[in-house]
């Protein structure tokens, strides 16, 4: 099949792509709602450029699909809101509403219940633009954040992604800012109810936060003036406190345009350090190509480095290779060492691990810690000292963060409170952060792969058999696994198996079987695996869709580890990823296979493509020759 020359071929390419500092990172590339909305906080902050909104303008109309709608994934089904944000976006850059792609995206939001149907993030733009009442909207006092973690709906029950932008968005709803944009939407307007306005079913609890909501927007009306300006400053103190040194918050998009437009209500001027800082950085996250300008959604430097580091290591270049060592000193030097938002659930717990971007101190995250882990265990540092005592930290901390029931979410403990998502305001992406089977896998891996070292690590034996009996009870009737941060039973079940297996599980344990059983049920004809992300709200989508490069490898990745890499599966896979290689080493993969909020908001990692299948590649050459 060739298997040898493409894994060299890919092995090149990927070693190519090294930065000079040790890194590597390839673009985030998300909808269009992300450029949309930057659009909107220029003009708002009154630092709108012609020649950004022409380029950004050219993108989001490259991305408009034939019938005028947008999507939130690649061959993806139309998305209202994305459509509605897109749609205004060109308005505001001169395109007229009688043109026939204005006319067409029109067309379906009246057809879908109009910009009222939007979700709440949407009309929450145009109330700062005075298309949407914000008394319309449903009620955020910032009051909130003198909640003590005791009491339910506190700023700690939300996720880190949720929280970081709920507390920015109440210091913008109490000042309830209007700006002129100089256009109206009423062509897209149909008198329709909002979702959240829709009576919920008596007695539960969303119809309850809707009378709670009643009661808020009383209290809006004729707030204490004290209290609330107390309220103000102590959320723009906790703003300020989380602003990263790129100037960026959280690593992420949401709470950092958030959180420029809470300081600037609150008498920040653009020149302030804050503001100049956080404004600039967004330029490192810009991308103009073919006079088209995009934002990247989030940065993924330890991610991709970690994974990088791996499939070189599974494609068989030498622990001592001066690149592998450059990867794991840059790795070393982004340890988190200092005590964020994770410790209102731990406080006694000592800081360690590492976090998927840059910058963003204050929310490490288990998933990074467990693969750079992983990573640094197969590259010969000259300085083994300093690679152990970060491990160590990093394995106390992981163990630490080990959620009540066994399993591990992404940035905080026990974050499991299913009051925050009834919330009138949360009606987009999750707001929680629970245990999922991927991360929990990708840390049993970690303390099984770290304890069959014998170097002493701190390894406590029973979280990880914790792990595994809560991965064990998370398992799918049909065999597979869900996959929270990628699309979806394949990546589940890709993480699980292998770390199964490295826990001590035994190839022909039930549980391996099921689940490679299910995996080859659900190959398709042509060899390779493919998941759409309609399976994340439509079960008959489970496992099914075009073959792509990474999720060929996360099957092939299961299938490897649980001995079966001589079966016909495993090598038909194998032959689907060396027929689809490109001559330069890498693949092609358009669709989108990485998840932020499962059903609403979706990634392409464009690194995934490559590393993935080296590694696999990688691997069945080692199981099929005995080698490495």
């Amino acid at each position: 099949m060739g298997v040898e020359r493409s894994l060299a071929k890919a092995t090149e390419r990927l070693l190519n792509l090294q930065d000079t500092q040790g890194w590597w990172k390839d673009e985030l590339e998300t909808n269009v709602s992300i450029e949309a909305e930057d659009l909107f906080l220029r003009e708002f902050l009154g630092i709108a450029d012609p020649e950004v909104t022409r380029q950004t303008a050219n993108w989001i109309r490259h991305n408009q699909r034939a019938d005028g709608t947008w999507a939130t994934f690649y061959q993806g089904p139309a998305d209202l809101s994305v459509t509605v944000e897109a749609y205004w976006a060109l308005r505001y850059a001169g395109d007229p509403v009688d043109a026939d792609h204005m006319a067409k995206a029109a067309a379906y939001i009246r057809a879908e219940g109009g910009l009222e149907r939007s979700r709440v993030f949407t009309r929450i733009w145009m109330a700062l633009f005075d298309l949407w009442r914000w008394e319309d909207l449903p009620a955020l006092p910032p009051e909130v954040i003198f909640l003590p973690k005791q009491v339910p709906l506190n700023i700690y029950d939300f996720a880190c992604w949720a929280r970081q932008t709920l507390v920015a968005l109440t210091v913008v709803g109490a000042h309830r800012p209007v700006r002129s944009m100089g256009l109206s939407l009423d062509e897209i307007r149909t008198g329709a109810i909002p979702p959240e306005r829709e009576l919920a079913p008596p007695g539960s609890p969303a119809r309850r936060f809707q009378r709670l909501d009643q009661v808020l927007h009383l209290y809006e009306n004729r707030p204490q003036r004290r209290v609330r300006e107390w309220a103000l400053s102590r959320a723009e103190q906790w703003i300020i406190a989380r602003q990263e040194s790129d100037g960026c918050w959280g690593g992420i998009q949401p709470p950092w345009v958030y959180s420029l437009l809470a300081l600037y209500v609150r008498g920040y001027s653009l020149h302030h350090p804050i503001l100049a800082q956080g404004l600039a950085g967004f330029d490192a996250w810009t991308i103009v190509e073919d006079d088209m300008r995009r934002l990247e959604c989030c940065q993924s430097p330890v991610w991709d480095t970690c994974l990088a580091l791996l499939a070189l290591a599974d494609a068989g270049v030498d622990a001592e290779d001066p690149q592998m060592v450059a990867g794991a000193r840059w790795l070393i030097d982004q340890e988190v060492q200092i005590v964020g938002d994770w410790a209102e659930q731990r406080p006694h717990l000592a800081p360690g691990g590492w976090a998927f971007e840059f910058e963003n101190n204050y929310y490490p995250d288990l998933d990074d810690t467990a693969e750079v882990a992983l990573a640094l265990r197969r590259i010969r540092h000259p300085d083994a000292k300093q690679v152990q005592k970060a491990l160590d930290r990093a394995v106390v901390w992981a163990q630490g963060m080990q959620c009540s029931d066994g399993g591990w979410a992404a940035f905080d403990a026990d974050n499991c409170s299913p009051l925050v998502a009834e919330l009138p305001f949360c009606d987009f992406g999750e707001v929680i952060d629970p245990p999922s089977a991927d991360v929990t896998a990708h840390v049993v891996e970690m303390l099984a792969e770290l304890d069959a070292d014998a170097m002493g690590f701190p390894i406590d034996r029973n979280a990880m058999d914790r792990g595994v009996q809560w991965l064990s009870d998370e398992q799918e009737e049909d065999g597979s696994w869900y996959g929270r941060w990628g699309a979806n039973y394949l990546y589940g079940t890709g993480a699980v198996v292998p770390a199964l297996i490295s826990a001590g599980v035994p190839a022909d344990d039930n549980r391996v079987v099921r689940a490679c059983r299910w995996l080859e049920s659900v190959q398709n004809q042509d060899g390779g695996w493919g998941e759409d992300m309609r399976s994340y709200v439509d079960d008959n989508w489970r496992g099914r869709g075009e073959s792509t490069p990474s999720q060929t490898a996360w099957a092939l990745l299961a299938l490897i580890a649980a001995g079966r890499a001589s079966e016909e599966a495993a090598q038909r896979g194998v032959a689907w990823l060396v027929e689809h290689q490109r001559d330069d080493g890498d693949w092609d993969e358009p669709w989108y296979t990485g998840t932020g909020f499962s059903g609403d908001f979706y990634i392409r990692y464009h690194l995934y493509r490559l590393v993935f299948p080296l590694m696999a590649l990688g691997r069945w050459v080692q199981a099929t020759t005995g080698e490495g």
